[in-house]
C-alpha cells in the first residue's frame, strides 16, 4: 500500500472515530456526516465505514430520526463523479434506511466507481430486500446481475438471473445469459482456461489453508494474555471511549475463563449504569450466554467420555435450564431496547418457542419474516407453533408456503419443512397425504430422522385396511 493510501486511511479513521463518539452521544446526524467524510477518504472501508454507518442508520431510525428533507434530497440526488454520487446516495439511505431506491443509486455509483467491496455489500443488501418484497422488481434483478458480473461474483450473478427468469420465464435472451454465466462460473472456479492456472489455483488453496492453520495457532494463551494487557492499557488511557471498553471486554472473553468472563461482564454492566447505553448490557448478556454454552460443552464431553457420569448429567440438566432462561431474558431486554430490530425478534421468538410459549412467540416470528435472512426459518417456526398448539390445518398452510419459497428443494431446511408438513397431515388424520410426503423425503435421504419407521408404520396401516 502506498504512503498516500496509508495517509488517506488514517484520515478516514479519524472521521470514523468522531462518528463513533457522536453516535454514543446520540448525536446521530453529526455521526452520519462524519461517516460520509470518512468514506470520502476511504470509499471501500467496510467494517468501520459502510457497515458501521448502516448500523447507525437503523439505530437512528429506531430513535425517531427524521427522513431527509426536500432540500437534502435535491442537494444529494446528483453528483459529478461516481464517488460523489455514491456518498450522496448513502447519506440519503442513512436518513431513510428502508427506501430501496437510495440503495439502488448507491449500488450503481459504487459499481461505476469500481469500489468492489462496497458494490458486493450493497448488492447483497438490495438482493435480500428485493427477494423479500411483495412484488420483486425484474429491473433490480437485472441491475444486480450486471453489478455481480462486473466484480466477477458469477455465483451471485446466476442467482439474480434465476430470480429474474422466474419473473419472465419466456425470456429467451435471459436463458442464454444464464448459460453464459454458468460457463463463466465454471471457468472462474476451475481456472482451466489458461495454461498453469489450475496449478496456481491449487497453490493458492494450499496457501490459504496454511494461513488458516497459522491463524488458529497464533491465538495461544500468551497471545491472548498480551492482548488483554494492551486492551487494559488503552482503557486506562481513555476510559470513557466505548471502543476501548468493548475491546477490553472482548479480550477478557477470549481467555474463556470464568474469572475473566466475570470481569468483562462487570466492566460492561458498570458502563451501562454510567451511560444508560444498552449496547454495553447487550454485550454483557452475550458473554453470559457464551459462558454457559462453554460449560454445557464441557459437561457433554465428560458424559461422552464416561456415560456413567451422573454428576455431569445433573449439571448438564441445570446448565440447559439456565441457558434457556438466560437467553430468554437477554432477548426480551434486547427487544425492549431495540423494538424494530427484526433479527432480535427472530431470536426472541425462537426462545419463546423453545420455552413452549407458543402464543407469545408467533407475533415475533411473523414480524421476523420481513428479515430476508431468516424469512423461511421464521415461517417454519410459526408453523411449528401452530403444530404444537394442535392447529394442524394452519401448520399445513404455513409449512406449504415456506417450502414453496425454498430455492433448494432437497436442502436441509426444505427436508425439515416437508417432514413437519407430513407430521401435520398425519396428526390431522390424512395418512395418505402424510405417507406421500414421507416417501419423497425417503427417496432423497433414506436416513433422515425416523423417516423409515414412519413410512413402514403408515404402509402397514394401509395394508391392514385392505
Amino acid at each position: 500500500m502506498s504512503e498516500e493510501n496509508v495517509a488517506w486511511l488514517a484520515k478516514a479513521e479519524v472521521f470514523f472515530e468522531r462518528a463513533d463518539k457522536a453516535a454514543k452521544a446520540n448525536s446521530f446526524d453529526y455521526a452520519v456526516d462524519m461517516y460520509i467524510e470518512g468514506l470520502a477518504c476511504a470509499p471501500d472501508a467496510m467494517h468501520n465505514g459502510h457497515i458501521a454507518l448502516r448500523q447507525l442508520a437503523l439505530l437512528r431510525q429506531v430513535k425517531g430520526g427524521k427522513k431527509p428533507s426536500m432540500l437534502e434530497k435535491v442537494k444529494r440526488l446528483t453528483g459529478k463523479t461516481p464517488l460523489k454520487k455514491m456518498l450522496n446516495a448513502e447519506y440519503l439511505f442513512s436518513k431513510d434506511p428502508d427506501h430501496l431506491p437510495y440503495a439502488e443509486a448507491l449500488l450503481k455509483a459504487a459499481s461505476a466507481g469500481g469500489y468492489e467491496k462496497t458494490t458486493q455489500w450493497i448488492a447483497d443488501l438490495v438482493f435480500q430486500a428485493n427477494n423479500a418484497a411483495t412484488k420483486p422488481s425484474f429491473k433490480i434483478y437485472m441491475l444486480l446481475k450486471g453489478c455481480y458480473v462486473k466484480i466477477k461474483k458469477f455465483d451471485k450473478a446466476i442467482a439474480a438471473c434465476q430470480q429474474a427468469t422466474r419473473l419472465k420465464p419466456s425470456d429467451g435472451e435471459l436463458a442464454e445469459e444464464f448459460k453464459t454465466l454458468s460457463a463463466e462460473l465454471a471457468v472462474s472456479r476451475g481456472k482451466y482456461d489458461q495454461e498453469g492456472d489450475f496449478r496456481k489455483s491449487m497453490k493458492d488453496r494450499e496457501k490459504q489453508e496454511n494461513f488458516q492453520n497459522q491463524a488458529s495457532v497464533v491465538k495461544t494463551e500468551n497471545y491472548r494474555a498480551s492482548a488483554v494487557e494492551q486492551a487494559r492499557k488503552n482503557l486506562v488511557a481513555e476510559p470513557q471511549l466505548p471502543r476501548n471498553i468493548f475491546k477490553f471486554a472482548d479480550a477478557l472473553a477470549e481467555l474463556q475463563a470464568d474469572r475473566t468472563d466475570k470481569e468483562a461482564i462487570q466492566l460492561l454492566e458498570n458502563a451501562y449504569k454510567n451511560t444508560s447505553d444498552f449496547s454495553f448490557q447487550q454485550k454483557a448478556g452475550n458473554i453470559k450466554i457464551d459462558n454457559i454454552k462453554r460449560k454445557t460443552g464441557e459437561a457433554k464431553e465428560l458424559i461422552e467420555k464416561d456415560p456413567q457420569q451422573s454428576e455431569a448429567k445433573v449439571e448438564l440438566g441445570k446448565l440447559n435450564k439456565k441457558l434457556k432462561a438466560t437467553e430468554l431474558e437477554h432477548y426480551r431486554l434486547c427487544i425492549k431496547n431495540y423494538p424494530t430490530d427484526l433479527l432480535l425478534k427472530y431470536e426472541y421468538g425462537s426462545r419463546l418457542l423453545k420455552g413452549e410459549k407458543f402464543d407469545e412467540a408467533i407475533p415475533f416470528l411473523q414480524e421476523a419474516q420481513r428479515e430476508p435472512k431468516h424469512k423461511i426459518s421464521a415461517m417454519s417456526k410459526v408453523g411449528m407453533c401452530f403444530f404444537m398448539k394442535g392447529w394442524y390445518a394452519d401448520a399445513i398452510d404455513i409449512f406449504t408456503q415456506a417450502f414453496g419459497q425454498c430455492e433448494i428443494k432437497d436442502g436441509r431446511t426444505a427436508k425439515e419443512l416437508r417432514y413437519n408438513l407430513a407430521r401435520s397431515y398425519e396428526k390431522q388424520g390424512d395418512a395418505e397425504k402424510a405417507l406421500e410426503i414421507y416417501r419423497k423425503i425417503a427417496q432423497l435421504d433414506f436416513g433422515y430422522k425416523d423417516i423409515r419407521q414412519r413410512v413402514d408404520k403408515l404402509r402397514n396401516k394401509q395394508n391392514n385396511k385392505q
